[in-house]
């Protein structure tokens, strides 16, 4: 097991295998060969870093002073909302974050914080639950092979196992404390991301950044290929919307077929409510892909950090811009 571990991290480090990217009309057969649960394009975990750009001579006005490092508000005060900064320093989303200080768990030298607007320039003397926070490490981020039968979450009501029972053993040394990236059902499994910086998590389940989730569902029951590229075009169940989902017919036999699926809004059950829409009955769902990243050989149950390089070459090509909040993936 440890040789069979120290192989797939080696795997893991390797840049991406070339393949041609599939588009909604490309109807390519599914893939074959030992690793046929894995598309081709899924093989190569992650992407290969942008080459490095050359440094332009500066143009800046020796005149006029650089601009403050620390963010300025309208009214002249210095700092950031410490709600964001407390979700950088990983104690919680920023959300969450803001409940705890509703909560009354949050203080300044012994001082109760009254608002998640208060601007600070560090953390210096912010306790959570009267323990000091330390100040935000380097963003890390790891890629979690979560088994059907586990809740996605810190503690659950009704006793059941949840992820971080798993990860205590999963995780590297010094992994330290992360958050996970959107969730998984119960009953779903596959990749599931985990990170130490809530900005970065936010960030990752914004609808806005549109960054796809492919998934693979095998499903009992009557499709066509044509009913499922009619999904490309968005569907509405219910009165919720879900927008563009590419489809894929993978293989079938008889009424049971395995089905990929790409969507890029992550709403709440999304891929099971759709199939159910066209009657289908999914009995397994597997996460294959969020992003650049894939599961690709990660065995059942095991995590891998990514590499720094690969984080920061995912950020690069993120947008920021503010969307509504929606529900979160499955």
């Amino acid at each position: 097991m440890i040789a069979r571990s120290t192989a797939m991290r080696e795997v893991m480090a390797q840049p991406p295998r070339k393949s041609t990217p599939r588009t909604p009309g490309d109807r390519r057969g599914p893939p074959r060969g030992r690793f046929a649960d894995t598309t081709s394009a899924q093989r190569g975990p992650f992407p290969k870093p942008p080459a490095p750009r050359l440094k332009r001579a500066s143009t800046a006005n020796p005149n006029v002073p650089p601009k403050a490092s620390v963010p300025l508000r309208k009214n002249g005060e210095a700092g950031e909302r410490i709600a964001k900064l407390l979700a950088r320093a990983g104690v919680a989303s920023r959300r969450e974050v803001e409940r705890m200080i509703v909560e009354g768990r949050v203080k300044i030298a012994g001082e109760l914080v009254t608002t998640p607007a208060t601007l600070l320039t560090d953390l210096r003397g912010v306790t959570v639950d009267d323990i000091a926070v330390k100040a935000a490490e380097a963003t890390r981020l790891f890629a979690f092979h979560k088994p059907a039968g586990l809740i996605t979450a810190e503690r659950d009501p009704a006793g059941r196992p949840t992820i971080y029972s798993a990860l205590r053993n999963a995780l590297p040394a010094g992994a330290g404390r992360v958050m996970p990236v959107g969730r998984l059902d119960f009953n779903t499994e596959g990749l599931l991301l985990l990170t130490n910086d809530g900005e970065f998590k936010r960030l990752l389940e914004l609808p806005a950044t549109k960054i796809p989730r492919t998934y693979r569902a095998r499903a009992f029951g009557t499709v066509s290929q044509a009913q499922l590229e009619e999904l490309i075009e968005g569907v509405e169940i219910e009165g919720m919307h879900y927008g563009r989902i590419d489809a894929n017919m993978e293989r079938k036999t008889g009424r049971n077929q395995w089905i990929e699926m790409t969507i890029t809004e992550g709403k709440n059950r999304e891929v099971r409510r759709v199939l159910e829409h066209l009657g289908l009955e999914v009995s397994r769902l597997i996460r294959v892909g969020y992003g650049p990243f894939a599961l690709d050989e990660l065995p059942k149950g095991s995590a891998i950090e990514i590499a720094p390089k690969y984080i920061e070459a995912f950020r690069s090509t993120l947008s920021t811009r503010p969307a509504p909040r929606t529900e979160q993936a499955e």
